[in-house]
Parts: C-alpha cells; sequence; structure tokens
C-alpha cells in the first residue's frame, strides 16, 4: 500500500475537557477548525489555541497533520502505522477520526521530529 499524505494545519489546538453535561460553547461552533466528543463520562473539544474556553482542563500546545483523504472505510493501518512511527520516535498523539480521514495531533515543540520521522518512513508530509 502506498503510504498516505500528511499535511501539517496552520493552526496551534488546545485539548478541553468537560463535565459531560456541559453545553458546547457556542463560540465553537463560529471556529474553522474544532473537534467535539462526548460520552456519559465527558465532553472533550480540540479547538484552535486562540479561543478562550472556561474548561475543567486545558492542554494546549497541539498541532495537528492531517491524512489527507477522503479515506475509504475499507482501508485498514493507516492509522497504527502512523502511530507506530510516532511512538519508535518517542512522540505522543492526539487522534482524531472524522468521516473521510484521521488527524494525528502532536505536541507542537514535537512537530518537526514528528513530520521528520513520518518522511523517514516514506509518506509525504507537507508544511
Amino acid at each position: 500500500m502506498a503510504k498516505q499524505t500528511l499535511q501539517l494545519l496552520p493552526h496551534e489546538f488546545t485539548i478541553h475537557s468537560f463535565d459531560s453535561t456541559a453545553a458546547i460553547p457556542s463560540i465553537i461552533f463560529q471556529s474553522e477548525v474544532y473537534f467535539v466528543g462526548k460520552t456519559t463520562e465527558e465532553l472533550s473539544i480540540v479547538c484552535i489555541s486562540d479561543i478562550a474556553l472556561d474548561s475543567l482542563g486545558q492542554e494546549p500546545g497541539w498541532v495537528a497533520l492531517e491524512v489527507l483523504g477522503p479515506l475509504g472505510f475499507s482501508l485498514t493501518g493507516i492509522l497504527s502505522n502512523i502511530s507506530g512511527v510516532l511512538a519508535r520516535a518517542n512522540i505522543s498523539i492526539f487522534a482524531i477520526s472524522t468521516f473521510d480521514t484521521d488527524y494525528i495531533l502532536v505536541k507542537g515543540v514535537d512537530a518537526k521530529n514528528a513530520m521528520n520521522s513520518l518522511k523517514k518512513e516514506g509518506y509525504n508530509v507537507r508544511s
């Protein structure tokens, strides 16, 4: 299988944690890029760091690599292979999947190392 192309998004992101009963702040819906995940135990929001949210906890300083798609549901191992490359480089990730593709978030301080590690493994990485 050919290696995928990844694109570094031009934003810094913050990962926020909220109580599961919290309302999604309306300012999020004005953002160009955001991700929301909700379970019975928590509400997580990933948004551009310029957006200030009053969350229970937050982890700033992330950048996102988009796996350029769309990726078909029959494709297997994409996220596993990419995360394996980054794990071998000792880089932590926060992964998000959408209908069409995957996003791999890494700390901004690890971005250059992450992109170089992926390139060495044959991935096309655009910044």
